[in-house]
């Protein structure tokens, strides 16, 4: 019991949650962010492909 209480008078919880919040915001805009430039390159190879004779 006490190592719960001194888990929760601890800041090592919620600063541990605090990281991992940031951490999946980081990840979930990284990965919107290569989805959308893997499309665009995706879409330029498609061009380029279709241009040529």
């Amino acid at each position: 019991m006490n190592l719960i209480k001194k888990f929760l008078a601890s800041e090592d919880g919620p600063t541990a949650v605090e990281y991992a919040v940031m951490l999946a915001l980081i990840v979930v805009v990284c990965i919107g962010t290569i989805t959308n430039v893997g499309t665009k390159v995706n879409n330029s190879f498609n061009s380029s492909t279709s241009s040529l004779p």
